[in-house]
């Protein structure tokens, strides 16, 4: 039986779905106007193990992860870069996905984009405006009016007294209550039109909450499953769900409420605001995918993660003893769990471990343990629970000839310079000149061309650098 820690109740439960054998499960995904950065590997990751073991189990899963691709973050760049917000969202889901293929991890069912939910919304926002829970305010905005749902702060396990003193107080804030927050933003002059949409409250945008209540409901009805996301979006972001979603539709919104632990640099949370986060990109550049889809597994998802090149290294090393113990056998795509015996000992624990809250560290314990059988002597059972074992978690996918030749290493390390190197660099330069002419169609036609060769750019503001995929 798979047990969940739910974050609502604070402890482990049986899972049991809404309907048998099947699973809505919805995760928030990125805000799409900059690269994805270690913190958003580590929800792509822990949540892809997720899906991949509930799909190994013999659930049927429907998997929804949105796009967010509208709010002040993306206007504000798109304006800076004089280019449509449609381009510049467009540009960085692209480069979402290239860093969701290196680390290996599926395409969910569903990818919502929010500006294609706008209608359904509208509808939450006027039923709660019926219910009395929201209200229009003097600045044009519909707010909802948190004081007035029962239970406000339960996800947080904070009271509304204590959440209200937390809270900054502004003259100029037309809501009634500070906790009180946007449903509908009133379109302000500065705005571009890519940006409001005409509604009965006025013309303007949806507020960031609103948006995965009606996108989750629209594709996964009024109860979900699962739903997860990063641990520093269970509040607001996560208890505002909850609110307006009951607060509409008059039902428990979800069943199991997953989040996972803060990636940490020098003990510090990695985040911009505090200059410490690297972009998937720039790790990419010193180890292989792979790895880093190991240095995430080898902690557990509600675990803080310690970001380190030491650690990273280490992950490296881990990874190479396992590809180490795999003969030639290891070509092609592993066994099915299925496929296995359920009773031998390796299989079950590994199980266990999953099965006890996705206890992905003990399961990867399972697999070295496996490896150290095979070391001692080779034997074609174990290799085949090997790979299938690491296959269920993503793991030991390329041949295991030429990860131990490459050596795991990542792209800017195996790379090496050439003639070829000299003209993807007068490509880049070439792109440049475009960008500086807003000619953004050859910018990206070049882009597109080097993508085409297996060439990844990434622009910073320093300038564009560039790896092989």
């Amino acid at each position: 039986m798979l047990r969940i820690h739910n974050t609502l109740t604070r402890q482990k439960e049986d899972f049991v779905p809404i309907e048998p054998g099947k699973v809505r499960m919805y995760v928030c995904g990125m805000t799409v106007y900059d690269y994805c950065h270690v913190g958003h590997a580590r929800v792509l990751v822990v949540f892809d193990a997720v899906q991949r073991w509930l799909r190994a189990s013999g659930f049927d899963v429907t998997y929804v992860r949105n796009i967010t691709d509208i709010d002040d973050k993306i206007i504000r760049r798109a304006v800076e870069n004089g280019e449509t917000i449609r381009a510049l969202t467009d540009r960085f889901i692209a480069y979402m996905h290239e860093d969701e293929t290196a680390l290996g991890v599926q395409r969910p069912d569903h990818e919502p984009r929010a500006t294609e939910y706008v209608p359904q919304m509208l509808g939450l926002i006027d039923t709660l405006e019926r219910n009395g829970l929201a209200y229009r305010a003097a600045d044009g905005d519909v707010n909802f009016a948190v004081r007035r749902f029962p239970g406000y702060g339960r996800l947080s396990g904070k009271s509304l007294d204590d959440l209200r003193a937390g809270e900054r107080v502004s003259v100029a804030d037309a809501k009634q209550d500070p906790l009180d927050f946007v449903l509908w933003k009133s379109a302000k002059d500065d705005e571009p039109d890519q940006a409001k949409w005409p509604s009965g409250f006025g013309v303007g945008r949806p507020g960031w909450h609103i948006e995965c209540s009606a996108m989750s409901t629209a594709l996964l009805g009024n109860t979900l499953d699962i739903h997860g996301g990063g641990a520093d979006l269970q509040f607001p972001h996560h208890e505002n769900e909850i609110a307006q979603s009951e607060g509409a539709l008059g039902c428990q919104f979800v069943r199991y409420w997953m989040h996972n632990g803060f990636v940490r640099v020098d003990n510090e949370k990695m985040s911009k605001s505090l200059g410490n986060f690297f972009t998937i990109r720039e790790v990419l550049k010193k180890f292989d995918p792979e790895v880093v889809r190991l240095f995430i597994l080898r902690a557990h998802y509600r675990s803080p993660l310690n970001y380190s090149d030491a650690h990273l290294e280490d992950a490296r090393n881990s990874l190479l003893r396992l590809y180490n113990a795999l003969g030639a056998a290891g070509d092609g795509a592993p066994p099915a769990l299925s496929a296995l015996d359920a009773d031998a000992p390796a299989v079950r624990r590994f199980r266990e471990a999953m099965e006890d809250d996705f206890n992905t560290p003990v399961a990867l314990s399972v697999l070295f343990e496996l490896a150290g059988e095979l070391n001692r002597g080779h034997d074609p059972a174990v290799e085949r629970q090997l790979r299938a074992l690491a296959g269920v978690l993503g793991l030991l996918g390329k041949d295991p000839a030429q990860a131990r030749q490459s050596g795991l290493l990542g792209s800017e390390a195996a790379a090496g310079g050439s003639d070829a190197d000299a003209a993807i660099d007068a490509l880049i330069a070439a792109r440049a000149a475009a960008k500086k002419a807003k000619n953004f169609a050859e910018a990206d036609r070049i882009r597109a061309q080097l993508q085409a060769d297996g060439v990844v750019l990434e622009d910073t503001p320093a300038g564009t650098t560039w790896r092989r995929a």
